[in-house]
């Protein structure tokens, strides 16, 4: 037999590793200082890019992308060496990917506080930096699959297969989500506009959660669970019907998240049978973990590995029980919009991902660093105060997220709304949002702890960056009796990845293709117009502030709703909107048809300071976007007229005359909203200023299906 030596790169995973655990500081300290916003909404300090609605986004991409992604990394060139017998194939690669997505990281420290964003979550990112994105992540693939190709091991392993599909998955999502026209170095328009724009996000947003922060982690499962235990996986064949059935079935997933929403009612029912469907794979994938932990429990008292482990997949196991009940139309009614569901992500988040992460590090820093833990009593402290965090962190956003659809839905003997002002349902939840901080506190203590404990374990001993190991050449494939046809797939790699990608691309098809070709899916309303230029520079301004962090723009077709907002929204309405903005969360009221509901000035104040129109809010003010002594918020139209020119590439009508005279229109529109203001004694605004482009904008929300109305009873 041919022994050949070889030596396991240990220094990219030592890399990846220290990344995820600075970037994972850095990312929950900025969650938590979006917690404490809601609570001491002065805590922005008047600073544009400190504001809850652009440091949102860098929160979730931190903990996403930075923290998961560096970790789940960490834990593929580990595994993947070691599974295959073999060195990664290329040492440029693994350096330029380790290096690449550092940078990447860092654009979106930079760009997302400065509130250059889609606005499309969990793909906020410019275009530049999603090319970037597209080519690391395919530096990565290729760096797999050539590794695969070299193997010395001729079986594929199941946590393989959770990779390989991670990988076909992401970039299929990421390339179709963000197709944009760019504007200019840090601007671009989504190239689908309203209802199809939502699907296709959601489709990305539902599947991002789906194959970065559980099919990768479900393959770290496979492998670290079971060394961590000694104990092999409980079920071969229950891994195959859970990984198949998993990525067939969460790809058509994504429209329950636009239950009641202006998307094709055969849209939404397909995405909640697929959606209740998952619960099988799902919990076939958790009991296969728990279960490998038969005859190991006595281990798990001892061990904070295990610790981590068993409550990270429990946390796996509740979170995708709670998702597909979500997705039915019962309880997505009372759910969505709530903080019911940053209470159901943050079970994943924290529990699932985070605890998977903070497991397999305490089990990787000893080996590559070929010592002992320092401190395995600090690693069980880190586990209960990590979890008691999570514990303050959910529930009381359960509580919270009851309370708000409780209240927003109650009516009066006489039919009117109890709680008419959306604020008397903000104020109710404040302490929610307290003991929520309160446990985001908790979960960075923990992390903290472990921050020097493995630190102090790194100082203690000594990286073995190259690991020296040893296995037999990949022998030719033999002659196998009654082998199933599993088994003869998994010594085709390239096959197994090409029915991978046949498997999720299938319900992509089914679903966004019809909804971009058969217009009959979205009927067109003939009141509905394009936005003038100023209202357009508006609603931009209102993008960068990232104001769909917590208005939405869809109203739902319940009585509540009607009787809070007005007319339900239609599906004809935003057909001129790129991206769609019907967010996720009402932390404040829905402002589909805030149009003429107010005067220039209310708004002109509103933003000044929320608490005159509306005492005890919690919105943070925007002062920057008003011309002071200390401030020039002069509205740039440098770009007013190439923006006009790519949305009608896209199909947005306007004509060559309307883009020559935009400047001129929205000189005119400005002056005519600055005059109004300027009536009121105690305002005095330019006709310039960015405040007044975005009064515009939202003077113009729901305005058009106003005018269909109004002209249906003359």
């Amino acid at each position: 037999m041919n022994i050949e030596k070889f030596n396991y790169d240990n220094r990219t995973v030592r890399d990846f590793m220290i990344a995820a655990i600075v970037f994972g500081i850095v990312g929950m300290l900025v969650g938590l200082t979006v917690a404490l916003q809601l609570v001491f909404p002065v805590l922005n300090f008047d600073t544009s890019w400190l504001t809850f609605g652009r440091i949102r986004a860098l929160h979730t991409n931190a903990v996403i992308f930075a923290f998961v992604g560096n970790a789940m990394f960490a834990g593929v060139y580990y595994s993947l060496q070691r599974l295959l017998k073999t060195r990664m194939a290329s040492d440029f690669l693994s350096r330029f990917h380790f290096w690449g997505w550092q940078l990447i990281i860092l654009a979106a420290a930079i760009t997302l506080p400065l509130g250059y964003t889609s606005s499309k979550e969990y793909a906020e990112l410019e275009w530049p930096i999603d090319i970037a994105i597209a080519v690391v992540w395919v530096a990565f693939g290729i760096n797999m699959i050539w590794t695969i190709l070299i193997r010395r091991e001729r079986h594929l392993y199941v946590a393989i297969w959770f990779y390989i599909a991670t990988f076909v998955t992401v970039a299929l999502l990421h390339i179709f989500n963000n197709l944009e026209i760019p504007v200019h170095a840090l601007k671009s328009y989504s190239i689908y506009s309203g209802v199809q724009d939502a699907l296709v996000q959601w489709w990305y947003g539902h599947n991002a959660v789906a194959f970065f922060l559980t099919t990768p982690i479900l393959g770290l499962m496979y492998y670290f669970l079971p060394k961590a235990a000694n104990r092999p996986v409980y079920s071969y064949r229950l891994s195959i019907i859970h990984f198949w059935a998993l990525i067939f079935i969460y790809i058509w997933a994504g429209p329950h998240h636009l239950l009641y929403s202006a998307l094709p009612d055969w849209a939404q029912s397909l995405g909640t049978v697929f959606s209740v469907m998952l619960i099988a794979p799902s919990w076939g994938g958790m009991i296969n973990g728990l279960l490998t932990l038969r005859g190991a429990w006595d281990k798990v008292r001892d061990s904070a590995v295990l610790k981590f482990f068993v409550v990270a997949v429990t946390a796996y196991g509740m979170a995708t029980f709670e998702g597909p009940m979500l997705s039915t139309k019962s309880v997505n009614a009372i759910a969505h919009f709530t903080d019911w569901v940053p209470a159901h992500v943050h079970i994943g988040a924290l529990g699932w991902n985070g605890f998977m992460a903070f497991g397999m590090f305490y089990w990787l820093v000893p080996r590559i660093y070929q010592t002992k833990l320092f401190s395995e009593k600090l690693a069980n402290v880190h586990f209960w105060i990590g979890t008691i965090g999570i514990l303050f962190w959910a529930l009381p956003m359960y509580v919270s997220g009851f309370t708000q659809s409780l209240m927003w839905k109650q009516f009066n003997p006489d039919g009117t709304l109890v709680y008419g002002n959306f604020l008397e349902t903000v104020t109710q939840i404040i302490p929610m949002y307290a003991l929520r901080a309160f446990g985001g506190l908790l979960y960075v203590v923990g992390i903290l702890i472990m921050t020097y404990n493995l630190a102090m374990t790194m100082v203690k001993g000594k990286l073995l960056a190259e690991e020296p190991a040893e296995a037999p050449a990949l022998a030719p494939v033999a002659a196998h009796g009654h082998e199933t046809f599993h088994r003869v797939l998994e010594r085709k790699p390239v096959v197994f990845t090409v029915l991978v990608f046949i498997a999720v691309f299938i319900g992509g098809v089914v679903e966004i293709v019809p909804t971009l070709m058969v217009e009959s899916n979205i009927p067109k309303i003939a009141s509905v117009k394009p936005y003038t230029p100023l209202e357009l520079e508006g609603r931009d301004i209102y993008i960068r502030e990232g104001c769909n962090a917590c208005h939405s723009q869809l109203v739902r077709p319940f009585r509540s709703e009607i009787a809070r907002y007005g007319e339900y929204s239609k599906a004809g309405e935003y057909v001129y909107d790129y991206p769609f903005l019907w967010g996720s969360k009402r932390t404040g009221p829905d402002l589909h048809r805030i149009g003429g509901k107010y005067p220039h000035s209310w708004h002109y104040n509103h933003m000044w300071d929320p608490t005159s129109m509306s005492p005890a809010s919690i919105m943070p003010r925007y002062p920057w976007l008003f011309t002071t002594d200390k401030n020039d918020a002069t509205l740039n139209t440098k770009y007013t007229q190439k923006k006009m020119k790519q949305l009608a590439k896209l199909g947005v009508p306007y004509t060559q005359e309307e883009i020559d005279r935009a400047l001129i229109d929205l000189e005119v529109q400005a002056q005519m909203i600055a005059d109004e203001l300027n009536k009121d004694p105690n305002i005095s605004v330019k006709p310039n200023e960015e405040i007044i482009a975005l009064i515009a904008y939202l003077q113009r929300l729901g305005t058009d299906i106003k005018v269909k109305s109004q002209t249906a009873q003359n």
